[in-house]
């Protein structure tokens, strides 16, 4: 049967997520890996978890192992209202202003699903978090697409943008801004508080929402926190996503909505079409943890490892490129990554072939844009691999990049 003609415009337009081939070269023997930015399994609450999953199941199984509400778990948003009261200054929420979502994924679709028409516009950063691109990309709208810099996201541009669009005549076409506001993935930057700002004052202006997704600001391991965009704006016409991957676990698959009710009502009416709830058993099991324990004072020894690995990444990073003319990268304060730009010339997908020769993982820049990518450019997280992997990568990062540059017949110059 010929079942490309029964495909839907919208699966054709589907792309396979091209980190998850790129990964499965990861499990060869003597391979170190750059590429996941997927926590350390080493730092997860396993006996804590396991014993209030037991707990759970067995005294409160009429509610964890039964169908819920699309909304969410209360005794899970009860926790979470709180712990945002306690750790970001937000106040004044009700259940009503969240959602639990079949981790942050689902969240980014619901997203696209509410807000995205095929003649919509939406702003993203350039690079942009591969899920997001994923998730709106179904919806097939009009990318504006705004450059990163080391504090965020060019507002200059985005204004520029937002004026032509007005000059016209299809600034009502234009949905939203997305942003990671804290050590952005791919880049490893965050969104300075004068950008937050001015980014509020042009929402302001030309009436669009702000989505900020906020994955990594529990990561900050050095450097001042800045309030959410959120915070900053009362919650009027930002949405807030969070998730519980890089806190608790990824496995326990959730992520939060935060926003003004009527805007999750209609996300609700999306979400009931796609899995009618999020699993119970581990919402329940989150909030117990967080009803238990302080989640934020959970993982402070998590955030000491991140620490360490990556003032030894950056050190590594120094020793071994810091002499090649034209090459660059983030210093995070927080978070999983880093983003490295090599000199004018390089193009890392096609350099990805000689870094598994080497036994090294990266992940091509050009694998996070929506158009134009820059292809000098590579993301690199220091998470998982251990601190000799660190140092040994590195360097083989380094022979990765002198053999391209000899193959190419490029000059690579040093200082």
């Amino acid at each position: 049967m010929a079942f490309e003609e029964k495909y839907s415009i919208t699966v054709q337009r589907i792309k396979s997520n091209i980190i998850r081939e790129l990964l499965k070269t990861a499990t060869q023997e003597g391979i170190i890996s750059f590429g996941g930015g997927i926590p350390d399994p080493e730092t997860f609450p396993i006996k804590k978890l396991s014993e209030i999953s037991s707990e759970v199941i067995m005294n409160e199984y009429k509610i964890a192992l039964q169908y819920g509400s699309t909304e969410g778990d209360p005794e899970l948003i009860k926790q979470y209202i709180r712990l945002l009261e306690k750790y970001d200054g937000i106040e004044g929420l009700t259940e009503e202003n969240l959602m639990i979502t079949t981790g942050s994924q689902q969240a980014l679709f619901i997203i696209g699903t509410v807000f995205l028409d095929e003649d919509s516009y939406c702003a993203v950063s350039k690079p942009i978090y591969l899920g997001a691109g994923s998730a709106f990309n179904q919806r097939n709208p009009k990318y504006i697409s705004i450059p990163l810099e080391k504090d965020g996201m060019n507002i200059d541009i985005l204004e520029k943008e937002l004026e032509k669009l007005e000059k016209e005549g299809k600034i009502d076409k234009f949905k939203f801004v997305y942003t990671v506001s804290n050590f952005h993935n791919p880049a490893g930057t965050s969104l300075s508080l004068e950008k937050r700002k001015r980014l509020i004052e042009l929402a302001e202006k030309y009436d669009f929402i702000i989505i900020e997704d906020d994955p990594y600001g529990a990561l900050r391991f050095e450097g001042e926190k800045l309030p959410s965009i959120f915070k900053l704006n009362n919650g009027e016409r930002v949405i807030l996503l969070n998730t519980f991957s890089k806190v608790l676990s990824p496995g326990l698959r959730i992520g939060v909505i935060i926003g003004n009710k009527e805007l999750i009502k209609k996300m609700v009416l999306a979400k009931q079409g796609m899995d009618l709830c999020s699993s119970t058993l581990t919402q329940r099991i989150a909030a117990r943890f967080m009803e238990k324990y302080d989640l934020f004072e959970e993982i402070q020894p998590t955030i000491e490892i991140y620490k360490q690995k990556k003032d030894k990444f950056m050190e590594a990073l120094d020793k071994y490129l810091g002499d090649i003319e034209g090459i660059d990268w983030v210093r995070p304060e927080g978070g999983l990554f880093s983003w490295i730009t090599l000199p004018e010339g390089f193009d890392t997908m096609e350099m990805f072939e000689i870094a598994k020769e080497k036994k090294i993982i990266y992940i091509p820049g050009e694998t996070f844009y929506v158009d134009n990518p820059d292809r000098n450019t590579m993301r690199v997280s220091f998470c998982l691999p251990s601190f000799e992997e660190l140092e040994e990568g590195t360097k083989r990062l380094r022979e990765t990049i002198e053999e391209y540059a000899k193959r190419k017949g490029i000059t690579l110059k040093t200082k």
